[in-house]
């Protein structure tokens, strides 16, 4: 996802025209006009790239109608802010007042940058030390400490996630996987420990609430910078979409469980091999594999003194 940030807009502009004025520009470009879907989503341009590659770069077209350096400043800082002070106005070919309201206070709202703060935050750790493993004895090099537990928790299960759905457009959204993995998350500097502890209480961070327009209670996965935004929003209409997550959340759950229970490397392997795709697992532990190696060659591998594991 990209955000096409504008400070500022004409007076006469209506969400209709921002919104072209966009598009317009990825088609002045040549290059990205090959790539760009027509039609337009309902909030986004879309540069569909090379087919086999299954990847797209949504553009979001957004306008901050003042306090543009507050907006800046707070957007990259992960100290305490009022998440309010980070709201961007949105375009959606679905309001009413698409192409008739001219005034951005007046625009569909939406918050990115605040979601960004609160999921770095519900991110860090209370310690240093991140261990891939549990018997790890070692902090892992800084080199791999870029990305922190949540946010390789978040990446295997959407990579889960898109193994078992193939591209089915009712398969679970990434929001909806990232904020309740992200709610679940309890600091878990152990990656397997924290991946199964999420998996467990995700269910749990799912509400029900009364619903006026479908009366009757419906799910509710509120997003954390707007209470009043339902990132379950189109479970209600499309039942499939709500059956598919928790299908995936029970698949995801049982695979894992598999893997944690399997001992020896070859039996780790093959367990893995469907659920994340053979391909990427084959590569994954044959690094792996010669890392030991190079590692047994230098002298630095040595035993666990609890599992009595060689490890490094």
């Amino acid at each position: 996802d990209l955000v096409c940030r504008l400070e500022g807009k004409r007076p006469e502009w209506t969400q209709y025209n921002l919104k072209q004025i966009v598009g317009q520009r990825l088609v002045d470009h040549g290059t990205l006009k090959r790539l760009l879907k027509i039609p337009d989503g309902r909030r986004c341009w879309t540069l569909q790239y090379a087919e086999s590659a299954r990847f797209h770069l949504d553009i979001l077209p957004a306008i901050v109608s003042s306090g543009y350096q507050i907006l800046l400043e707070k957007s990259f800082s992960t100290s305490a802010v009022d998440f309010e002070t980070l709201a961007i106005r949105i375009t959606d070919k679905l309001e009413m007042n698409y192409r008739t309201e001219t005034r951005p206070e007046w625009w569909p709202k939406s918050n990115p940058f605040g979601y960004g703060i609160w999921f770095e935050n519900r991110a860090k750790l209370l310690t240093s030390e991140i261990r891939l493993m549990r018997e790890a004895v070692q902090p892992v090099p800084k080199y791999q400490t870029k990305k922190l537990p949540l946010q390789r928790v978040v990446q295997i299960l959407k990579r889960h996630r898109d193994m078992m759905f193939n591209g089915d457009e009712d398969k679970p959204i990434s929001i909806v996987i990232t904020t309740l993995a992200a709610r679940a998350y309890n600091k878990e500097t152990d990656i397997i420990e924290a991946l199964l502890n999420v998996v467990e209480r995700m269910p749990s961070f799912i509400e029900e609430r009364y619903s006026e327009k479908h009366r009757k209670y419906i799910k509710w996965i509120g997003n954390p910078v707007n209470d009043t935004e339902n990132f379950a929003d189109k479970w209600p209409d499309n039942p499939r979409k709500q059956e598919n997550f928790y299908k995936w959340l029970n698949q995801v759950k049982a695979d894992i469980n598999n893997t944690v229970n399997k001992r020896g490397l070859q039996l780790i392997q093959e367990s893995l091999e469907k659920p994340f795709g053979k391909n990427i697992i084959t590569k994954a532990f044959s690094n792996y594999g010669e890392n030991l190696r190079k590692q047994r060659e230098g002298g630095n591998l040595n035993i666990a003194a609890k599992t009595g594991m060689l490890g490094t």
